[in-house]
């Protein structure tokens, strides 16, 4: 079905993961491998026909016609993936206005709209959650705040707000979020948040769930105000705070109702507070989540007396410590893990710190390392490598870790067993790392390694004129001979598959590389005759030359594969001019030589059976010599 994406192309099945060694892999292979939901493409189909459906209103505005009406999940879904899309603006988020939707889980994380228009469009509605993570700075904090408390439905029964990376003027201090009663769950990581918000905050007579990481607080003695109510406590590098240890641990100690404490630190701070909490035996009594990644002079041993006088725990994050590796941490019924010390830790880490560019880099790390010689297909892993390039597209770090990473998840075989839809997201986003990040070579390297892959290069959707321009202009910059010819062949497959349009738009590129290009005269490969073959492929022999080329396997297979490529897609019209051309005995060849690659001979034994396929009756002379 994922082929819907791609309808060119038959079907190749693929070997889900086994669901008893790798339940994950085969949740993600049957979800990326399954059609869009119809909800999901109806939304997807309105959202790109917007201005035709609606209305326009005098300030310009649109107006949803008046006898549409949503249901309260499909508006919030559909709100969802405007967002998600970057369609929300001021000028869409006003279809909001009307009463045809009436909504409660409000997404408009790094939207760009105005304080007006958020009001106009979201603070009439009966909100029971609002993420306005990372908004445009045109909708500060204060104003979002302003907005929400309007609204004296909201006030009582907003339940979850979350203001991560959110602006604040300059001008503001004191933060009111006493008249939201009704919240239980605030998250204003990366806000400049100070104590006197914090001890604003912490009068809110039903808060349960607070974080309040990289903000600038330098105490935290208000959380005593809600110690009887507070569950979860995420303060992640609080780089401001100017509390002693044991200060900080004595209001710790009386926080009894925490169930989540998250004091995890970058590594580079050296920071041991989580070494001194370990050692506390009267502290946190009913935790089941601790996290101290990036802690120093974390141990194996600490860690685990800990763990043992509190058998309720189910999750410890402890990447970028020294601990992790002891059996009790896969013996253990029950407790997760997000470490580096295995494949299941740095899942576990990938997961639970997707939107923390420092801990992403730490898992990514480790991963590239533990799948340098992988021979296992992990979908699950891959789309989580998938999440981290997408929530940091301009983190250079983890877009090149992330890079190796695919490499090492997809090379050879492996991305077989990938669905397409997997792999066209992960192809799409190494060429947005290659956008944002034009100067990087080891990144453009990674990116023209991955496009090698016949399975992406063949099967996965991707803007292959963007990527023919990309290697193009790669081939301008590097002298280096193998890469070249790399870059060649994934040039020449690609003009395949474009239109004569594009590919005309590619005439003066071509042209500029075949100046400034210098191939090896064993593998030169002239650039107008990959142009003029491309077109219509009017003939095989610019690849007879590569055939007999034992001595580069990689130049002989990728030759071999692109005469593969066409024959099975057009048999009648391309096993007809490999005869008529007199290539059949080439083939021939290959199968027998000593020095000729497994591969080589085995593409080659495949063109041949397409060949006795569909021309058991066309005479040639060469037809005596084959193998048949």
């Amino acid at each position: 079905m994922v082929h819907f994406l791609h309808p060119g192309h038959t079907p190749r099945n693929i070997v889900p993961p086994d669901a008893q060694k790798d339940a994950l892999g085969c949740c993600v292979v049957q979800e990326e491998a399954s059609p869009y939901t119809l909800v999901n493409i109806c939304l997807n189909v309105l959202i790109a026909n917007l201005e035709k459906l609606c209305s326009e209103r005098p300030d310009g505005t649109l107006c949803l016609p008046e006898h549409w009406s949503f249901p309260q999940e499909v508006a919030d879904r559909f709100l969802r993936v405007m967002t998600w899309q970057g369609k929300l603006t001021d000028r869409t988020a006003s279809i909001f206005r009307g009463n045809q939707m009436k909504l409660k889980l409000v997404n408009i994380q790094k939207a760009k709209i105005s304080t007006a228009a958020f009001i106009k469009a979201f603070c009439r509605h009966k909100l029971i959650e609002l993420n306005a993570t990372a908004v445009h700075a045109d909708l500060p904090v204060p104003d979002i705040i302003s907005g929400l408390c309007s609204n004296r439905w909201i006030q009582q029964n907003l339940q979850c707000l979350l203001l991560d990376s959110t602006s604040i003027p300059q001008n503001s201090r004191l933060l009111f979020f006493s008249q939201l009663t009704g919240l239980r769950i605030l998250s204003v990581f990366n806000v400049c948040f100070h104590t006197e918000d914090l001890a604003n905050v912490s009068q809110l007579p039903r808060l349960e769930s607070l974080d309040i990481s990289n903000t600038l607080v330098t105490d935290i003695s208000a959380l005593l105000t809600c110690k009887d109510r507070l569950k979860s406590l995420t303060m992640h590098y609080l780089k401001c705070l100017a509390m002693t240890k044991s200060q900080i641990l004595a209001v710790i100690r009386e926080l009894k109702c925490l169930l989540h404490l998250d004091i995890s630190d970058h590594r580079q701070l050296k920071s041991d507070l989580a070494f001194h909490l370990l050692q506390q035996k009267d502290i946190l009594p009913n935790v089941v989540s601790l996290d101290i990644s990036g802690g120093n002079c974390i141990t194996d041993e600490a860690v685990e007396l800990f763990i043992r006088l509190r058998p309720a725990m189910q999750f410890v994050g402890l990447l970028a410590t020294d601990a992790g590796s002891s059996d009790f941490f896969t013996t253990k019924q029950g407790l997760r893990v997000a470490g580096g010390a295995s494949m299941s830790q740095i899942s576990e880490a990938l997961s639970r710190y997707r939107n923390r560019s420092c801990f992403v880099k730490e898992a990514l790390h480790r991963l590239f390392t533990e799948t340098f010689s992988m021979e296992v297909t992990m979908p699950a892993i891959l789309k989580l490598v998938a999440i981290g390039m997408r929530n940091h597209p301009l983190d250079l770090r983890v877009q090149f870790t992330a890079s190796a990473c695919a490499l090492n998840l997809t090379r050879q075989g492996l991305a077989k067993g990938m669905p397409v839809r997997l792999l066209s997201e992960v192809t799409c986003l190494l060429f947005k790392a290659l956008k944002n990040f034009p100067h990087y070579q080891q990144l453009q390297k990674n990116c023209l390694l991955s496009l090698t892959n016949s399975r992406i290069l063949v099967d996965v959707p991707f803007d292959r004129f963007d990527a023919a321009k990309f290697v193009m202009r790669w081939l301008c910059k590097h002298e280096n001979p193998k890469m070249q010819t790399m870059a060649v062949s994934v040039t020449s497959i690609l003009a395949l598959q474009l239109s004569p349009e594009q590919t005309a738009q590619l005439e003066e590129l071509f042209m500029a590389v075949k100046m400034g290009l210098q191939l090896p005269a064993s593998t030169s490969l002239k650039i107008k005759d990959c142009k003029s073959s491309s077109k219509s492929w009017r003939s095989f022999k610019t690849f007879f030359p590569l055939l007999g080329n034992f001595s580069q396997p990689e130049v002989q297979l990728w030759a071999l594969w692109a005469m593969y490529h066409v024959c099975s897609k057009n048999p009648s019209k391309y096993c007809k001019m490999l005869v008529e051309e007199e290539g059949l005995q080439l083939l021939c060849d290959i199968q027998e030589h000593s020095e000729a690659t497994p591969k080589a001979q085995q593409i080659a034994a495949s063109i041949l059976d397409d060949f006795r396929m569909h021309f058991m009756n066309y005479q040639r002379p060469t037809l005596c010599q084959m193998p048949f």
